[in-house]
């Protein structure tokens, strides 16, 4: 039996769910596991749901599928589950989020399949040898940004890339670049914005006394760090904490968030819906 995994989202309506199943059942199916959403502030509805079949001809199964839930116009994905999304990996110097994401990948944590780490620096390159993984140095500044992005698509294509790891990598992604990837970039980013932009933003929360350290993953739209969120948590901190624990803090936790984030985008458990994320955990 071939196991496939599927994703849905339209505007909601009575029939939906029915007509899925109905092309399911038409590509002899068996639902294993299935979560819907109906988001009433949008009226947009979400569904993921994994099933099996004997038919291991993928082409024909989602043929099948889109036919019975073409009136719904629906944004459809569907994959076998052992074909892994693939991934690009970006950083900069930090090499924290990176170092994690390759441990958690190389003993089987993160179902992914990792096939590159970019860099806009050589910082990280033994890093990325030492797992075997191919590292791409493509430097960027202002005159050489557009060639650099470009560059960036190119490797996306070349490997057939299903989403965009940025794991402290410290370049704004322009507009246009943005729109190409669409839904398919994800970053990782301490919570203290808007309060705390710039430098050494642990530094800046020392001195006002926060007490939580906390760290958001989301998808990269054209406006800064204000894309759909995938993924947050927060840890409560005290006065006794020096600036440097602070930093190690947030660390973990950036590793952390944006692991579940990964696994999340990985398994397809993430549905964009507007400004929002609905998350199938």
């Amino acid at each position: 039996m071939e196991r496939y995994i599927l994703t849905l989202r339209c505007p909601d309506r009575p029939g939906i769910v029915r007509a899925l199943a109905g092309g399911i059942v038409r590509a002899e199916g068996n639902i294993l596991e299935s979560a819907q959403f109906s988001d009433p502030a949008t009226g947009v509805f979400c569904m993921r749901t994994c099933f099996e079949s004997p038919d291991h001809d993928y082409a024909a199964v989602r043929g099948l599928i889109a036919d019975a839930v073409a009136g719904f116009d629906p944004a459809l994905t569907l994959r076998p589950e052992w074909r892994r999304r693939r991934l690009l990996v970006m950083v900069s110097r930090l090499d924290h989020c990176l170092a994690d994401l390759l441990y958690r990948w190389e003993t089987g944590e993160l179902p992914a399949d990792i096939r590159l780490v970019v860099s806009n620096h050589e910082t990280c390159r033994p890093l990325a040898e030492r797992h075997g993984l191919p590292f791409r140095h493509i430097p960027v500044t202002a005159a050489s940004k557009r060639d650099a992005e470009q560059r960036l698509l190119g490797l996306v294509a070349e490997h057939q890339i299903d989403g965009v790891v940025l794991a402290r990598y410290m370049q704004v992604l322009s507009d246009d670049l943005c729109r190409a990837l669409e839904s398919r970039v994800i970053n990782i980013h301490h919570s203290f914005l808007p309060g705390f932009k710039g430098a050494k933003p642990y530094h800046q929360a020392y001195e006002r006394g926060v007490k939580l350290i906390g760290a958001t993953a989301h998808f990269v739209t054209e406006d800064l760090d204000e894309g759909p969120i995938i993924e947050q948590d927060v840890v409560r901190v005290g006065h006794a904490y020096a600036a440097e624990q602070l930093v190690a803090i947030g660390r973990d936790v950036e590793r952390m968030v944006l692991a579940r984030a990964v696994r999340l985008f990985a398994e397809d458990r993430v549905v964009v819906a507007g400004a929002r994320t609905v998350v199938f955990d």
